[in-house]
């Protein structure tokens, strides 16, 4: 059986780590068979049990130590190290045979969806078994710039890594209903958002919006939170989706 990985993205901030708990935790409730995987070596603790963890490799204290470098060059030389760790990684994996694998990916999205190392994790692993989950930052995402925004950089992620996308509004719980609605609004309905757009001012943020519209890169988020657990079942119902439910992926992708 194949197994199906999914990797955990989003801006620094954004949840991945709880998401990435609350996916474990429901996959446990499920009794979904499951491996949980911590690629970020700056982690000072996960909430999540890591059947493996790129801490035990390498730490970003180590990194900084062993090439006198700061605290950000230590993230980039780490993302980089993973690539010398795919053998091992992708041995553990197998020796699992869990159906899904939950992989956390490092805070700062640029470390994942812009270092050579991320794509060679992935082809490695298995590319058409691969989906992300991309997080938007419920305080971002509540202004129509922000929204747009991060809609931008979820999209620069799939043309860097090349795999299905499944949007989700991390934190729902913490916006106010009319808040909720209104982000929610503008992913199932892009005029919406222009709507809003225009009402700021902004020629620069019509522009992208237009460019993204005709790219087909709006989607409808799931709103999700990591403490109540709500939504992290249609989280896997569109991944299921995206493997199992016959869609056509160039659609999906692009």
């Amino acid at each position: 059986m194949d197994q199906v990985f999914i990797y955990v993205t989003g801006t620094a901030g954004s949840g991945k780590t709880y998401l990435t708990k609350a996916l474990a935790e429901w996959f446990d409730l499920k009794k979904l068979d499951h491996y949980v995987v911590n690629l970020d070596p700056g982690a000072d603790f996960v909430p999540y049990s890591a059947d493996l963890d790129v801490r035990e490799w390498f730490t970003l204290e180590d990194i900084m130590n062993r090439y006198n470098v700061g605290p950000n060059g230590a993230q980039i030389i780490g993302a980089d190290l993973v690539s010398t760790l795919v053998d091992d990684i992708k041995e553990e994996i197998e020796l699992s045979s869990s159906e899904y694998v939950i992989i956390d990916t490092p805070g700062q999205l640029e470390l994942f969806t812009l270092r050579e190392s991320s794509r060679i994790l992935i082809n490695a692993l298995n590319p058409e078994r691969s989906v992300m989950v991309y997080l938007f930052d419920p305080v971002v995402s509540k202004t129509p710039s922000g929204f747009l925004s991060i809609l931008f950089m979820a999209s620069s992620a799939i043309f860097r890594l090349e795999i299905p996308q499944v949007l989700a509004l991390s934190k729902a719980d913490i916006l106010t209903e009319g808040e909720l609605e209104r982000v929610v609004e503008w992913s199932q309905d892009p005029e919406s958002l222009y709507d809003s757009l225009n009402l700021e001012r902004k020629t620069l943020n019509l522009e992208l919006f237009l460019m993204l519209r005709e790219a087909g890169f709006f989607r409808p988020l799931i709103p999700v939170s990591a403490v109540t657990g709500y939504g992290i079942e249609d989280i896997y119902d569109a991944i299921q989706e995206i493997f199992y439910g016959g869609d056509d992926l160039e659609r999906i992708l692009f």
